[in-house]
């Protein structure tokens, strides 16, 4: 995966012309990469032009993965230089129609695939790219900065706009070590501070910075910039009767998980015992089959050592997955470990977590991922993951909540309290924060394909779904992403491949949810998964369920709202938000007001993580 890096200034130049020494531009990109370096272990390097600076950190994770970035080449006699991060799973078609377009290659690296498809198809050659990837191409003869990203947003991509040129990179704190950008507060985006689900397509909480979203290609040059979607879901009627959609999904899965799964690059998976990560592993352990290739798969679970004491059971997260994981294991015959973790291990690695996202984040959620990670680097470069089938296929309880689906609000936020309701009265007035969220909400609501005639539950349902690929899944995704390259490991998500979803995405609710949550899902792989996962309820990713994390979280956030030098305090109607984390210490908050039953603190860890990643990354409110 890797990370990149760039700055480019059309107006001044970079280096002799901007009147700044090579060895100072080269410090600026180097302390870019720096702030980024848990991306890139495998090696860096830096690349100057007169308009621009380039610099690249990078993780090998494939055998096309092997040429040092930035990569300089030629098309028909400009300078082209190249950068990317991610992978491209097409390379063997990209390869044959590429091979006439120039003299062949000792090797075929995915640098040589980019430049061949931009000789060849100019700034559409990010259309005929299949995979997770972030890509930054110079034209040296145009003088145009091309920025591209995978259809779904699996790598991220950030960028500003300076006087006359652009500074882009991987992650926002390699942006933020740039001297000419200064992170600020966007109180407009408060909103995806204390709701990051709720956020618009490239929206960030810094002022200036943006996310280039996914599946689409921004153009940088002397006249301005341009963004284009390349890449949307289209509706249309499905015509497969329940059997032939099963298969179909089943064939479309088989097909991803070979592309995706590489027995020449150390490789694993996470597995929870749920459908979702257990059909992954599965698919993976039938093509090790097929191919007569080595060793079984190594799976890798989480648990806490407070699971068996201090375990509830709650609408979204049930059970534990320890037990169910080990049993789809032996069913398969995996090599399974089970980390487990306590409180301290949690809390000592929560500030790695918060300089990985760069962003505020989620807390023990992000930690927990982050120490599964980690293990799993010790021996690997690549895991499998079956995150995202529940936005796809319909997995989360909410689904299937008249209640909530009839209301014209986001579904996932329920009737508890939020934490934007307790902004000032006159932040709530200034951001008018109710107007807000309703104005989110019809946006994605317009962005919706719409399929002629649908009406009823049918044309509400593909709403529903559209908005939970959108917010939430870009949140889980980004989760993940991160905390898995703060490692250097890079992750591969099969239930994100762009064939797949649009496919499912037509198959009517009716039909996804025969036989139950996900029962397409699992009428899919029904033979080649165990009984006591096809039987299992959806399960929420492991949370440590500790009274004295909750004193941790409940402390912090009581300083935030009354301590006179809390930088966010005065954001906040403090009687109120006092009164909230007093009822949330004397256990008087209704879990059942909060989605999925989760314990009330939980609600205040976006309060804390937005006071820490205003304080460690000197955010200027």
């Amino acid at each position: 995966m890797s990370g990149m890096a760039g700055w480019v200034d059309l107006r001044h130049g970079v280096g002799q012309q901007a009147n700044l020494p090579h060895s100072k531009v080269t410090k600026v990109i180097l302390d870019m990469i720096a702030a980024m370096a848990g991306r890139g272990p495998d090696g860096q390097a830096v690349w100057l032009g007169p308009d621009l600076a380039l610099g690249h950190c990078s993780t090998v994770a494939s055998r096309y993965d092997f040429n040092e970035q930035p990569w300089i080449g030629e098309i028909r006699g400009a300078t082209v230089a190249i950068m990317y991060t991610g992978q491209i799973y097409n390379m063997w078609q990209l390869q044959q129609e590429l091979a006439s377009f120039g003299p062949a290659p000792d090797r075929w690296s995915y640098a040589e695939i980019i430049r061949r498809a931009y000789g060849r198809w100019g700034t559409g050659f990010v259309q005929h790219l299949e995979g997770m990837f972030a890509i930054a191409l110079w034209d040296g003869q145009k003088r145009e900065l091309l920025l591209a990203r995978d259809r779904l947003g699996l790598q991220p991509l950030y960028y500003t706009l300076t006087d006359g040129g652009i500074i882009f990179a991987s992650v926002p704190t390699a942006i933020q070590a740039h001297p000419q950008f200064t992170a600020k507060l966007d109180r407009s985006a408060l909103a995806i501070v204390l709701q990051p689900r709720m956020a618009m397509p490239g929206e960030t909480p810094l002022k200036g910075l943006h996310e280039l979203p996914p599946a689409n290609v921004l153009s940088f040059s002397k006249r301005g910039h341009t963004q284009v979607r390349y890449w949307q879901l289209e509706s249309a009627p499905h015509t497969d009767n329940f059997e032939q959609t099963s298969d179909h999904v089943r064939a479309l899965l088989e097909g991803v998980v070979a592309r995706q799964f590489e027995d020449q690059v150390p490789s694993a998976a996470m597995l929870s015992g749920g459908i979702d990560s257990t059909s992954v592993a599965a698919l993976v352990m039938k093509q090790l089959a097929t191919r007569g290739a080595g060793p079984a798969l190594d799976t890798f679970c989480l648990k806490f050592d407070t699971d068996e004491d201090a375990f509830t059971s709650s609408e979204l997260r049930p059970d534990i997955d320890a037990p169910f994981a080990a049993l789809a294991a032996e069913y398969m015959g995996t090599r399974h470990t089970t980390l487990s973790a306590t409180m301290q291990d949690l809390l000592n690695v929560i500030p790695a977590t918060r300089t990985a996202r760069g962003l505020p984040g989620w807390g023990q959620f992000d930690a927990s991922m982050y120490l599964l990670f980690e293990r799993m680097r010790d021996n690997f470069s690549v895991a499998l993951t079956g995150e995202a089938a529940d936005e796809i296929f319909g997995g989360y309880p909410y689904y299937f909540k008249p209640d909530l689906l009839a209301r014209a609000q986001f579904p996932w936020l329920g009737d508890g309290p939020k934490l934007a309701d307790y902004l000032s009265p006159a932040l709530i007035t200034a951001q008018q924060v109710a107007e807000d969220e309703r104005a989110r909400y019809d946006y994605w609501l317009s962005q919706v394909p719409r399929l002629p005639g649908e009406s009823g539950e049918a044309a509400r349902m593909r709403e529903v779904l559209f908005l939970g690929m959108s917010g939430p899944l870009s949140v889980i995704l980004d989760r993940k992403e991160r905390m898995s390259m703060s490692q250097g490991l890079e992750v591969r998500v099969p239930f994100c491949d762009p064939e797949l979803i649009q496919y499912v995405w037509n198959v009517p609710w009716e039909m996804k949810s025969r036989g139950g949550v996900k029962g397409l899902l699992k009428s899919a792989m029904r033979d080649i998964l165990p009984p006591t996962t096809l039987s299992r309820k959806k399960s929420a990713y492991p949370h440590i369920q500790d009274t004295e994390y909750d004193r941790v979280l409940i402390s912090e956030a009581r300083w935030i709202a009354t301590d006179p030098k809390s930088p966010i305090g005065w954001m906040f109607d403090t009687p109120r938000l006092s009164a909230l984390i007093d009822q949330i210490a004397a256990n008087q908050l209704n879990a059942s007001m909060l989605p999925g039953g989760a314990s009330p603190a939980h609600l205040l860890i976006q309060l804390v993580e937005m006071h820490r990643w205003i304080v460690d990354n000197r955010v200027a409110v």
